[in-house]
């Protein structure tokens, strides 16, 4: 597979940090999951597997369908955008439109780092024949710009946002102005909507995410490293809060690309992608530091939750 320079360029940026004598090296970035429409499509096809669907599908269709009414009450009663923020194939959305186009005029806006799957999204609502779908060249964005994105969807009748970060996204960033990000392009009449992963002490995170569907699509990323199948092994570890997916090196390896040179050592940690697992109090105290009014909506097992959040 050819190196990717992006992905290359940013491990060299980060280096590596020593946890006693192992070389920990981090590239858990959701925007280098996505960089090819093979990398997208293994998302996809993860995202229909046995093991996806219990620990985050089930529980999160569950929890909106159990309180649909409580969200559409929250909404304007003439008309909103629903703006998708990673968007995927827009089957979370769809459930929503289902019945907000019972209630008020609605327009789909799906947001995504992935141009493969603005366009999946976008086939998939325009499949259902409801409302209208914006789809342009601010749909391709990542968070850090939403700020810039999101007035381009407002204007006279459609004013308002329903805004939509589902499916562990929050989960899977490392730093609070993700959230900082949304807030800021949100106005005062928006309302947002949070899916995410709980904790709850009894759970074993790492069986959940031991899927070989998982190490199919993360693979993609060493991949773009210059690593093979041969060098590395797929694990997952649960620490401070988080899974973590990863790589071992079994040998050494040397990687040069763009003049500069990468030397692996066998047993170092190549750290893929993360999800964040926050406590139903730690949840609620993180989404409080940024939103004026938070509600919490979990399942009995306190394994997931649904957060609405005004300004």
């Amino acid at each position: 597979m050819q190196i990717s320079d992006l992905i290359f360029k940013e491990l060299l940026k980060r280096g590596y940090k020593l946890e006693g004598k192992t070389r920990i090296w981090d590239v858990a970035d959701s925007k280098l999951w996505y960089l090819t429409p093979k990398q997208a499509q293994g998302f996809l096809d993860l995202s229909k597997t046995k093991g996806y669907k219990k620990a985050i599908i089930e529980k999160e269709v569950s929890l909106i369908k159990g309180h649909m009414k409580d969200f559409v009450r929250a909404l304007p009663k003439t008309s909103c955008n629903i703006i998708d923020l990673g968007c995927g194939d827009g089957q979370k959305a769809s459930l929503f439109i289902k019945e907000l186009e019972k209630h008020m005029k609605i327009r789909y806006c799906p947001i995504d780092i992935s141009s493969y799957m603005v366009s999946k999204a976008a086939k998939t609502i325009r499949k259902m024949k409801v409302g209208e779908v914006l789809e342009f060249k601010w749909n391709i964005s990542d968070f850090e710009n939403l700020n810039n994105v999101t007035p381009l969807f407002r204007d006279s009748g459609f004013e308002i946002h329903f805004m939509m970060l589902l499916g562990n996204t929050l989960g899977n960033f490392d730093r609070e102005d993700m959230l900082h990000g949304v807030k800021t392009s949100m106005s005062k009449d928006d309302i947002l909507l949070i899916g995410n992963g709980l904790t709850n002490g009894h759970q074993d995170w790492t069986q959940e995410y031991k899927n070989p569907v998982i190490n199919k699509w993360l693979i993609q990323i060493p991949q773009q490293l210059g690593l093979s199948k041969d060098d590395i092994e797929y694990d997952v570890r649960f620490l401070n809060s988080r899974v973590e997916e990863l790589y071992i090196l079994k040998k050494d390896k040397k990687i040069k690309h763009l003049g500069k040179t990468l030397n692996f050592k066998k047993g170092d940690v190549v750290i893929t992608a993360i999800s964040y697992k926050y406590t139903k109090p730690g949840f609620n105290k993180i989404l409080e530091k940024f939103f004026s009014k938070v509600k919490i909506y979990s399942d009995s097992q306190e394994t997931y939750a649904l957060a609405l959040c005004k300004k």
